[in-house]
């Protein structure tokens, strides 16, 4: 094990399909709260919330994958989470939190040629954490500061 990097992420599902990014962006996992609508925002954000004082879009991160699943998780089970893209803090709304892990170098490939394209380009690679893949989502690639000029313009 000496010599390899650990990777120390948060993984979390949307479906069947389970995703990751980097634990030092994330600044906290919350329960659903009431989202108000803003109007002409684009499809996939959500809303707005008041997290202790701050207002925070929030962006449902199927809608902004073009995921579709026929599993739906309940509001019950769908957790908010809150992250850092630059100077800004937003929340991605996800089915379900899994876990803290420790992805060593080792286990992590790139991205296959297959999905890679300007409508991939978030996908920093392909975790393997035993029998499970995971994909390493880079943030400030999903959500782009155009997106985020987009969103404050709709606020």
């Amino acid at each position: 094990m000496a010599g390899y990097e650990i990777l120390h992420m948060v993984g979390f599902s949307v479906g069947d399909e389970e995703f990751c990014i980097d634990i030092l962006k994330v600044q906290e996992i919350i329960r659903m709260v009431d989202i108000t609508k803003i109007p002409n925002a684009p499809e996939y954000v959500e809303g707005i919330i008041n997290l202790r004082g701050r207002v925070i879009p929030i962006l449902d991160f199927r809608k902004r994958c073009n995921l579709c699943s026929e599993l739906e998780w309940d509001k019950q089970h769908k957790r908010i989470v809150v992250a850092a893209i630059g100077e800004r803090t937003v929340g991605l709304v996800v089915d379900k939190v899994s876990q803290v892990l420790k992805l060593e170098q080792a286990n992590i490939a790139s991205t296959p040629d297959v999905v890679k394209g300007s409508n991939s380009d978030f996908i920093s690679g392909v975790g393997k954490d035993g029998d499970k893949l995971l994909i390493l989502l880079d943030l400030e690639k999903l959500i782009t500061k155009g997106d985020l000029d987009e969103i404050e313009q709709a606020a």
